[in-house]
């Protein structure tokens, strides 16, 4: 039988199914999906693109299964089974009796307008649905199996290929000039950044950071169900596509919230994201893989015109090919890069305005209470019953703990992204290493001081709750007797923040505009 035969076959039955039950219909490149009551029913068109391939019967059916087994890991409740459809494509019936003569994914239909990348487009995101993004990506990520040894996912060579195939779909259909040369810098920059960091792709297979990931995560592929976030439809028709770097999984929802105007949301769910994680290492493949996810949307915009016959829906297309084509082309240039550090006792309100500046500037927040329990084996929200100058907070743990932050933060600059390091910098001799640090890297570096009322101080850690702080009043006390105040050279460059001030965010932000992309 012919492709066009299978084609024409399987309109006709999409077509029947619509008339039989009047359902709703949602397309995309690769698949059918029919509203029908409380469910939802996803057929996979018979199509071959080479990273995909729908073919044969037998092949959708395989890659039904796939999608039923993947997708339960994070939504159990959505995914219920794999249905046959009997009889004929003129007179076909969803789980009927008789030999199949197509296979559909039977799914419980959620609320219409509850897609994340819906609420985006309304300007409706929240901050809290990206930090339950974070804590679902990074607790999933924590728990998916890895690659080994013998392994056939993740080699440095198979990432190159992919990455080159985008442009293989993207250069038969770009008729601009203008276009061409664009995607032709990309490639080259492609080319020798992968050169760059083969040795580090491999390496972290080794470690195993390739997982079997989700492999779609954009917002269109999340949803709100009684305001929880969601996640579904993985990536089931390529295992060379969801076993990945785990850094290549946060770079496509990263581009993905740029692409919809949230760059300070794709900072803030990175940041919450790597702070349960700690996986800064793979910083230094980001960029690669921000250039790779923005050009897999952009090569999806071009297949979709190619299938429009509606001029406007053509036009739109081509309108976000060029968009995520420029987005390509920002993360293939390096950009300003600056180390912060903080300077306060406990309860100065560091943390907080510190995330809000990282958000702001697109910096990395590195934070000394996380880290600190990290590096000795505990969780962040872990009590470890550390005293003053016990346990955790021992002089040689305190040095331990600085130097491992010093080692982050020029990890995250030779990445080629500013960092914020959150931590109380009480002591001369903590600071010194971070200013030769930004000499070295050739890079500004500022101190920020935040203040507040030895009174409002106390308040504030009363009141902490669920934080990796564990900071009290006689810690407090205690830093206030032996803190080294900054000397002039320090105070010079230093800015200050009163943080019980009404405008304090305000004036910090404002202060760093010119490190904004």
């Amino acid at each position: 039988m012919s492709n066009n035969t299978v084609q024409d076959s399987s309109l006709t039955l999409i077509n029947a199914l619509f008339d039989i039950n009047a359902c709703n219909i949602i397309e995309t490149h690769i698949s059918w999906v029919l509203l029908i009551g409380q469910h939802a029913y996803k057929i996979k068109k018979p199509v071959n693109f080479g990273f995909l391939d729908f073919s044969t019967l037998e092949k959708r059916r395989f890659y039904c299964n796939e999608e039923l087994r993947l997708n339960k890991r994070l939504a159990d409740e959505l995914y219920l089974d794999v249905v046959p459809i009997t009889g004929t494509p003129d007179h076909p019936q969803l789980g009927g009796t008789g030999d199949p003569i197509e296979y559909a994914v039977k799914m419980i239909r959620f609320p219409v307008g509850q897609l994340l990348s819906d609420c985006a487009g309304r300007g409706q995101l929240s901050a809290d649905q990206i930090d339950q993004l974070a804590d679902i990506v990074a607790g999933f990520h924590e728990t998916i199996e890895q690659t080994d040894e013998n392994s056939p996912y993740g080699d440095s060579a198979n990432i190159q290929h992919w990455f080159v195939e985008n442009f293989d779909h993207i250069r038969p259909l770009l008729v601009d000039d203008d276009q061409k040369q664009q995607l032709q810098k990309i490639q080259q920059w492609g080319d020798s950044e992968w050169r760059k960091q083969a040795g580090l792709m491999r390496l972290r297979r080794q470690q195993g950071y390739v997982r079997e990931c989700h492999g779609d995560l954009h917002l269109g592929n999340m949803t709100l169900i009684n305001g929880k976030v969601t996640l579904f439809d993985c990536i089931e028709f390529n295992p060379m596509l969801r076993w990945i770097d785990v850094t290549s999984e946060v770079a496509f929802l990263f581009i993905d919230l740029l692409h919809f105007g949230y760059e300070r949301y794709a900072y803030r769910f990175l940041n919450r994201y790597l702070q349960h994680t700690g996986d800064y290492q793979g910083l230094a493949l980001l960029r690669y893989y921000l250039v790779y996810r923005a050009l897999v949307r952009a090569k999806v915009a071009l297949l979709r015109m190619a299938q429009q016959h509606d001029d406007a829906a053509a036009k739109q297309a081509r309108s976000e090919y060029a968009a995520f084509a420029d987005l390509a082309e920002r993360f293939t240039k390096r950009r300003q890069t600056v180390l912060i550090i903080t300077h306060g006792y406990s309860g100065s309100g560091k943390s907080t305005m510190a995330c809000q500046l990282a958000e702001k500037i697109g910096a990395f927040q590195i934070r000394s209470d996380i880290e600190r329990k990290r590096l000795f084996g505990y969780q962040a929200l872990m009590q470890t019953g550390s005293g003053i100058d016990d346990g955790l907070y021992t002089q040689e743990a305190s040095l331990k703990t600085y130097q491992h932050l010093k080692e982050l933060a020029k990890a995250v600059l030779e990445a080629g992204f500013p960092v914020i390091i959150d931590a109380a910098f009480l002591k001369a001799e903590q600071r010194a290493p971070f200013r030769q640090l930004a000499a070295d890297c050739g890079v500004p570096f500022h101190i920020i001081t935040f203040q507040a009322s030895d009174e409002e101080l106390c308040r504030r850690i009363k009141q902490r709750q669920n934080d990796a702080s564990e900071a009290t009043v006689a810690v407090l006390h205690q830093q206030l007797q032996s803190a080294q105040p900054l000397s002039e050279q320090e105070q010079s460059g230093a800015i200050t923040v009163d943080t019980e001030s009404s405008n304090a965010l305000e004036t910090l932000l404002a202060g760093f505009d010119h490190y904004c992309q």
